[in-house]
């Protein structure tokens, strides 16, 4: 079997640059005698004649032409092989930073994040964002590399965002009289509502859900108490003061905790949430991003339900 050594052929690559053994041991930081030893330990390997001297040089023969090409991309190959290597093995004690809005952390947050830690002890993870529209403008600064978003409040502009798992969301109350029919928009239009994510309320993916579900009644969600997180619309539903809309893996995993008296039913016509991972389109992602998005999407689509991977990129114009 014929084995040949990269030194030999990265003492090959630079004879044939420079045309000179004393040239391509000087760049080396060889000894000259070193570089026309591995020369000649390749030709006798190939059983070929590489170069011919010529006065104080060297010029290549038509197998060294021909060899040139695949020496230069095994090397190439084997940088590209130690530079992946050394990206993993920053990574595996750097720090990890990922985009995920609210209701996506309060189902995947502390599982994903046990879920790298496994795998890489040494990590550092920085779980970011409060609500997709924050998290796309993270990714748009360049701050992320990667997010999990609700699609409606994404931008395709200059993103590639691939859908990955949809969420139902449904109508949550106190009062088992109006939870016995799923609620029409008419009806929505006359609660008295508690909605989560106040301060991103004009952007916010369920209230955008919920206006074109009224629509038609020319009417907006009537919202009688304002607050920013889930876990508190819930605890108020289940006091009574106020019912809400949110998705239905948020009311299995919150309601027995934080309202146990309250319960749910579904919307008419059924309305969802989509949720995607989303990069800047043509980006080359880090190992870190990579595994993130692959551990994110599992850890989704175990608790929504899950959507063939879908690209959507629109070319930045």
């Amino acid at each position: 079997m014929t084995v040949l050594s990269l030194h030999q052929l990265t003492c090959f690559l630079a004879t044939y640059e420079y045309g000179s053994l004393t040239r391509a041991a000087e760049e080396l930081g060889y000894a000259q005698p070193s570089v026309s030893e591995q020369i000649r330990a390749l030709e006798k390997t190939l059983g070929v004649q590489l170069f011919r001297r010529v006065g104080r040089g060297v010029v290549p023969t038509t197998v060294a032409d021909t060899l040139r090409p695949y020496a230069e991309q095994v090397l190439a190959s084997v940088d590209a092989a130690r530079q992946a290597v050394q990206a993993v093995k920053s990574f595996e004690t750097g720090t990890i930073r990922f985009g995920m809005f609210g209701i996506a952390r309060l189902y995947a947050g502390a599982g994903l994040i046990a879920d790298v830690l496994a795998r890489y002890p040494g990590v550092r993870v920085e779980l970011v964002g409060q609500n997709s529209t924050e998290v796309a403008d993270e990714l748009r600064r360049g701050r992320l590399e990667a997010a999990m978003l609700a699609v409606s409040t994404v931008s395709s502009e200059g993103m590639t965002v691939t859908p990955v798992a949809r969420e139902e969301l449904v109508y949550i109350s106190a009062d088992p009289a109006r939870l016995e029919l799923p609620v029409t928009a008419h009806r929505l239009a006359l609660a008295t509502l508690v909605l989560s994510e106040t301060t991103y309320s004009e952007v916010d993916a369920t209230r955008n859900t919920l206006r074109q579900m009224l629509h038609e009644t020319g009417r907006n969600p009537q919202t009688r108490i304002e607050v920013e997180d889930i876990e508190t619309a819930v605890e108020l539903v289940g006091l009574g003061l106020a019912d809400s809309v949110i998705p239905k893996g948020a009311a299995e995993q919150l309601l027995p905790r934080l309202a146990p008296n309250a319960g749910w039913v579904q919307l008419r016509p059924r309305q969802w949430d989509t949720f995607a991972i989303v990069h800047r389109s043509g980006a080359v992602l880090s190992p870190a991003a990579q595994l993130m998005i692959e551990l994110a999407t599992r850890r989704i689509q175990d608790i929504a339900e899950p959507l063939r991977p879908r690209a959507v990129a629109r070319p930045t114009t």
